[in-house]
């Protein structure tokens, strides 16, 4: 579904990778087979633990260890969903140094590859790809905001269901935002089927700072309210 446009403006995989690397909570290390759980990241996220670079650089901790890695972190809907999953990403690489999750600085990490996997199908991101992208400024946000949202104002959901086009089916049965960055929100349109269906609501332009999200979503909440409302989706 595609509210507005056939040309909704979305995060690239670039974008999505360098978001979720930056917001993450946890990830696990994989070295020769064993799984390494690292759950505080301390608001750094794992580029705060792992420093990427290219293999023609060299690596200040120097070149005498090479050991495979595996980095998997899972980006997961903050609200109550159906499949909450929404993208697992996987860097692979050589650490310069047996990876600790109680080093002071950072591991150095020869990068090999970055790969993105979600309902849209596999993706491999490079490292100058990851390089050039800034975080979506709202990667820490964006959890604190959409269950705001939902616990604190529920009823504003259903009003964001007028912008979508084209209308959802009578069938459904909850709507829910799954979604939101600096090009818009997404709400998830679950129906009596048991499929669902994801609609984004763009923003008229992307966010460049978080302060700017308030405004925004307001303002399509007031284009909701100037939209015809003929009838009531969720009974």
């Amino acid at each position: 579904m595609r509210p507005f446009s056939a040309h909704t403006a979305r995060p690239t995989p670039a974008e999505r990778v360098r978001s979720i690397l930056t917001a993450a909570h946890s990830m696990t290390v994989v070295t020769d087979g064993v799984h390494q759980e690292v759950h505080r990241l301390d608001g750094t996220g794992p580029l705060g633990h792992l420093h990427l670079h290219d293999p023609s650089e060299d690596c200040p901790t120097g070149r005498t260890a090479r050991i495979p890695v595996r980095l998997e972190l899972t980006d997961i809907a903050p609200t109550p969903v159906r499949r909450r999953l929404r993208a697992r990403v996987t860097l692979t690489g050589l650490l310069a140094a047996p990876y600790t999750s109680e080093a002071t600085t950072s591991t150095c990490l020869e990068f090999g590859q970055a790969l993105i996997e979600d309902d849209e199908g596999r993706t491999y991101v490079t490292l100058d790809e990851i390089r050039a992208t800034a975080p979506d400024p709202m990667a820490t946000r964006e959890a604190t905001m959409l269950t705001h949202l939902v616990d604190r104002h529920a009823e504003l959901v259903p009003l964001l269901l007028r912008l979508v086009r084209p209308r959802p089916e009578r069938d459904l049965t909850r709507a829910l935002p799954v979604a939101l960055d600096r090009y818009g929100i997404t709400l998830r349109l679950e129906h009596r089927t048991g499929h669902h269906q994801d609609a984004r609501l763009p923003f008229p332009t992307p966010l460049t700072e978080t302060d700017q999200a308030g405004p925004r979503i307001h303002a399509l909440l007031a284009a909701a309210r100037r939209s015809s409302h003929t009838h009531h989706l969720l009974t």
